[in-house]
C-alpha cells in the first residue's frame, strides 16, 4: 500500500510532525504527503498527524491537540502526534523488537513528546533535538519555502531515528554477551570480552565484584579497562597501579616486566599490550 495520503498542517513545523513522517516513510516507501489546514482535504487523507482535532489509531488519525489531549504515559508524559504514531507502529519500525521499540521511545519519542507538550520535568537544559528541528524551519530573512525546508528536516530526522534504533539495538544485544561474559569469567573480578562490546550498564547491573573488563581492540592489541564506582562516574572501583601512570612502550615495560606491555593512560583507567596473556598478567598485578 504504496499509494496513500498522510496529511499534516502546513506553516511552521516542529520535531513531533517531522519524526512522525519519517517514522512512516520506514513503513511506507512512498506517499502523497499534504501539508495543509483544510480540514476537507484533510479529512479524504488516509493518516492525519499532528491537526485534525481527532485520535483515532485504527482510523489513521493522530492529532493531540483536542480538548483532553491524547492520553499520557505512566510517568507523566503526554503524548505528541509522534509518539502516538510510535504506539501504533513503532514495533513494526523496529522489526517485532519489543525492547529496542521501548528504548527508542524512552531515549527519543518521550523527549521530543515532553517538549512539545511542554512537560519539561525531567528534560535536559540546552539545545536539545527538537530545537534542531525547529531551526530548519526558514526564519523571517529569508524566502525559502516552508514545504522544502519540512522534507530536509525529514530526511536529517530519519537518519536520527534509523541510528537510535541501531544504538538501541546494539545495546540490547551487547547486554546478553556481557552477562555471558560475567556468569563465564573464571575470576569474577576480571570479565574477558572476545569482541568490544558496551559493557558499562549490564556490568554495573549485574556484578559488584567486577573491577577489570579485558577486550580486544579494533587494531588487534588488547586492552584492560577499570569499572567506574558507577555509570558517569570517573571513580575506578579499583584503578590501575599507580606507576603505571602515563608510561608507554620500553617504561611501562621496564615497570611491569611485561615484554609488550604499550601504554596505560595517566588516568589509571585502561592500559594495553599486544597479546590477551600480557593483558591478563597486567590484571593479575593490578590486583594486588
Amino acid at each position: 500500500m504504496n499509494d496513500i495520503t498522510i496529511a499534516t498542517h502546513n506553516g511552521n513545523f516542529h520535531a513531533d510532525d517531522v519524526f512522525s513522517i519519517a517514522a512512516l516513510k520506514s513503513i511506507y516507501p512512498s506517499f502523497k504527503l499534504i501539508r495543509t489546514r483544510n480540514l476537507e482535504v484533510i479529512g479524504k487523507a488516509d493518516i492525519v498527524i499532528d491537526v485534525g482535532g481527532e485520535y483515532d489509531p485504527e482510523a489513521g488519525r493522530f492529532d493531540h491537540h483536542q480538548r483532553g489531549g491524547a492520553g499520557e504515559r505512566e510517568n507523566g508524559i503526554p503524548y505528541s502526534s509522534f509518539g502516538l504514531i510510535w504506539q501504533k507502529y513503532g514495533l513494526q519500525i523496529c522489526q517485532g523488537n519489543q525492547d529496542v521499540a521501548n528504548a527508542v521511545d524512552a531515549g527519543l519519542v518521550s523527549t521530543i513528546d515532553a517538549i512539545d507538550c511542554g512537560h519539561v520535568e525531567g528534560v535536559s537544559t540546552g539545545i536539545s533535538l527538537s530545537q534542531t528541528i525547529s531551526m530548519f524551519n526558514p526564519t523571517w530573512q529569508e524566502e525559502s519555502h516552508f514545504d522544502r525546508c519540512f522534507d530536509e528536516a525529514v530526511d536529517f530526522a530519519l537518519r536520527v531515528l534509523t541510528r537510535f534504533i541501531a544504538s538501541a539495538d546494539g545495546g540490547i544485544s551487547a547486554k546478553e554477551i556481557v552477562a555471558k561474559a560475567i556468569d563465564n569469567a573464571e575470576d569474577p573480578r576480571i570479565i574477558v570480552l572476545e569482541k568490544y562490546t558496551p559493557w558499562k550498564r549490564t556490568v554495573h547491573a549485574l556484578s559488584a565484584e567486577a573491577l577489570y573488563m579485558i577486550y580486544p581492540s579494533q587494531t588487534g592489541q588488547w586492552r584492560i579497562q577499570t569499572v567506574p564506582v558507577e555509570p558517569g562516574s570517573f571513580e575506578d572501583r579499583k584503578p590501575l597501579p599507580k606507576p603505571w601512570a602515563g608510561l608507554s612502550d620500553k617504561a611501562l615495560k621496564e615497570v611491569t616486566g611485561i615484554d609488550d606491555a604499550m601504554f596505560c593512560h595517566n588516568g589509571l583507567f585502561i592500559a594495553g599490550a599486544e597479546s590477551f596473556e600480557s593483558t591478563m598478567k597486567m590484571a593479575s598485578i593490578a590486583l594486588q
